[in-house]
Parts: C-alpha cells; sequence; structure tokens
C-alpha cells in the first residue's frame, strides 16, 4: 500500500517518525512524507532510508485563513495525483487540512494522531477563545472524515470527547511515539549531578522556569551543571536570545543550540527536566529514560503519563519554580535516590514505550500488518 505521513514541521517528521515509517516500509508497503522544508534540504536523507519526501506550503504557527486556504488546496491535490490508500497525518494544520484533502478525494483510511493540544486550547483571552472555537469545529470535521484517531495521553482524548468532537469508537490511546531502544541505550550516571532540558525554546515547555530553577541552583551548588539544548523558534512564545544570553554570561546555563543527536548531552545528564506545560507524550523524556536517568516533569497533560511521582521521578506543578528547586536539590543530595529513580526510567521505557511496541499498535490500528 502506498501511506502519506503528514506534519507541518519535516524536522519532526525526520527524527521523530522515521522508526514508524521504517516500519511501514519494512511491511512492504511505500511511504510519502510531506513536510514544510524545501526538497532540496530533504529529499535525499528521507530517501537514505526508503522513504520520499515531498514539501507541502503550510505555515505551521500562523493564522492566515488565505494561507491555509493554500495549504488546503495543496493536499487536495496532492490527494487527487497520488491516491495514497492510506493516510497519517499529525500536528494541527496537516491533521485538519489533510483529512478534509482526503474526504474531498473519497479517500476513508485516515488516521491523525493528536499529539499534544498546544497552547490555543488551554489558553486565555477572547482572540484566543475565538481560534478555540474556530479549531474545535475543525478538529470535529476532521475527525468526522477519519477512520481512527490517536491520541497520546487521556487528558487530550477527554478533551475532545467533553467537547463532542470525537465519537467513541474512533479513539486508539497509545504510549506517545516510543523510543528506539537499540538507538537509546543505557549510560552510568556521570560523577557531577547534572541537569538537562531539550526543546523548542518557547514559554510553553516551561523553558522559562527550567532558566530561574537552573539559577537558584547554582547559587547553592555552583558544581552543579545546567545543560540546555534546542533551536529558537517561531513560535509566538519563543524565548529571545537576549533573554537567554544572560544566564549564559553568568555561567548558570550551558546552551548548545540545536542538535541532531541528543545522545551526547542525555549522557551527561543525571537528571532530565521538562516543565512543560502541555504535550502528547514529550518524546525526549522517553530517550531519557532509555538512557537511564530520573525524570522532572509537570504534572500536565502528557508529562505526567511518563512519571510516577516518587517512583522514577517527580511530577511538580506547572509553572512551579520553587517545586522544580525543591525537587533538584533532593536528587542533587540523595545521589542513592537518584540511583534509584534512574533505573526505574529505564525499566518503564522497556516495558512501556519500546518503539517497536507502539509501532506495531499503530500499524494494527491502520490495517498494516
Amino acid at each position: 500500500m502506498k501511506i502519506a505521513v503528514l506534519s507541518s514541521h519535516t524536522s519532526s517528521l525526520f527524527w521523530f517518525r522515521m522508526d514508524m515509517m521504517k516500519d511501514f516500509i519494512k511491511h512492504g508497503h511505500s511511504v510519502i512524507a510531506l513536510g514544510q522544508e524545501p526538497e532540496s534540504n530533504w529529499k535525499g536523507k528521507f530517501e537514505e532510508y526508503g522513504v520520499q519526501y515531498k514539501q507541502l506550503y503550510v505555515e505551521r504557527n500562523g493564522i492566515n485563513p488565505f494561507s491555509d486556504i493554500k495549504t488546503y488546496r495543496e493536499l487536495k491535490q496532492f490527494m487527487k495525483e497520488e491516491r495514497p490508500d492510506k493516510i497519517f497525518a499529525y500536528q494541527a494544520k496537516t491533521v485538519v487540512y489533510g483529512s478534509l484533502a482526503a474526504k474531498a478525494n473519497g479517500i476513508t483510511e485516515v488516521y491523525p494522531l493528536i499529539a499534544g493540544l498546544g497552547s490555543i486550547f488551554r489558553g486565555e483571552g477572547l482572540k484566543n477563545k475565538i481560534i478555540k472555537t474556530i479549531m474545535k469545529t475543525e478538529y470535529r470535521l476532521a475527525c468526522n472524515a477519519s477512520k481512527k484517531v490517536f491520541f497520546q495521553n487521556n487528558d487530550d482524548k477527554n478533551e475532545f470527547v467533553n467537547n463532542g468532537l470525537i465519537e467513541d469508537e474512533k479513539i486508539v490511546i497509545i504510549n506517545g511515539s516510543g523510543v528506539n531502544l537499540e538507538k537509546f541505550r543505557p549510560e552510568p550516571l556521570p560523577d557531577t549531578p547534572a541537569f538537562l532540558f531539550i526543546g523548542r525554546l518557547i514559554k510553553d515547555k516551561g523553558v522559562m522556569e527550567y532558566l530561574e530553577a537552573c539559577k537558584r541552583i547554582k547559587a547553592e551548588y555552583p558544581e552543579v551543571r545546567c545543560l540546555l539544548v534546542g533551536p529558537y523558534d517561531s513560535n509566538p512564545s519563543a524565548l529571545q536570545p537576549e533573554e537567554l544570553q544572560p544566564f549564559i554570561d553568568e555561567g548558570i546555563i550551558e546552551y548548545f543550540g540545536e542538535q541532531t543527536d541528543v545522545r551526547p548531552y542525555l549522557k551527561q545528564c543525571s537528571t532530565y527536566i521538562l516543565p512543560s506545560y502541555h504535550e502528547g507524550t514529550p518524546k525526549t523524556v522517553l530517550e531519557a529514560m532509555a538512557i537511564g536517568r530520573s525524570i522532572i516533569t509537570s504534572d500536565a497533560p502528557g508529562c505526567r503519563e511518563t512519571v510516577t511521582d516518587g517512583y522514577n521521578g517527580f511530577l511538580v506543578s506547572v509553572k512551579d519554580v520553587n517545586g522544580l528547586v525543591d525537587k533538584m536539590r533532593i536528587l542533587i543530595e540523595d545521589q542513592e535516590t537518584n540511583r534509584i529513580m534512574a533505573e526505574r526510567s529505564l525499566k518503564l521505557a522497556k516495558e512501556k514505550y519500546d518503539v517497536n511496541i507502539v509501532n506495531k499498535s499503530i500499524m494494527k490500528t491502520m490495517g498494516l500488518i
């Protein structure tokens, strides 16, 4: 069968969905991936894994209706020309317009993934309310045009159910995107306590709380390292370079920018921290668990799926810098507890988040095996 995988973020397609696409191919199917970045930059990289890549016009964070109409038309033309047998889509715009474009071409085998609802769904204010109302209508139409819909956590699923956006029989819960346990292997803990945040530098990821917590921790424990990996972003809540620079200049943060391979940085940390306001299921947390690291994350949608509080790490309230500092302090001062939590993270990664288990669930739902 021919499978189209749609996303509004090409690097996410390549780094987060390649294991899934490789499994599609291993079972005899062909795959076309659509993302927003130029084919000249990405086509060869995808082809190394047997995946065809096409550029799609989409403004990931924009709210211009004319841009969205252009995205819909391009997807509609793509469906007409390529006639994919099945479609897997994730991220808001490609979920909505991909599903509607498929329906316009009589394609019913559409399988969206709701991997986190983002700041619009949980924000406040009149403008946010208007956009949220529009998004609800769009998601309802997308779900109606889909055969099954994947969710990575119960919070997002319940949001859809409570708002009447989806029928119960279409819901499938999966354990995140999974983690490749052959690529992310257990690593010994460093001798010196070190914390790490990986992600796009947007405020919804909790990066400001992480920076403030690191500032306080470094004042108490100067020898502790605080690492930061990730790109600046076009999102309205993006951290600006001039906001981060003082933390670098004062020696609070070691900033490594965007990295295509995060394993060398995970290896350097003793605890992984993600104080995000909402996620689907954060893949970086799963990767940290797979190499054997304790986790501090938010008691928020998606994040809370990965941690049993006090077992493999700690949950803290959203935007709670004091709580974050308290948990960091515990793991600095009690290395034995940190070691035990790290071992439990690895156990959870193997039992629950193995990418092979997750991909098998996806392929079974899509009728590919």
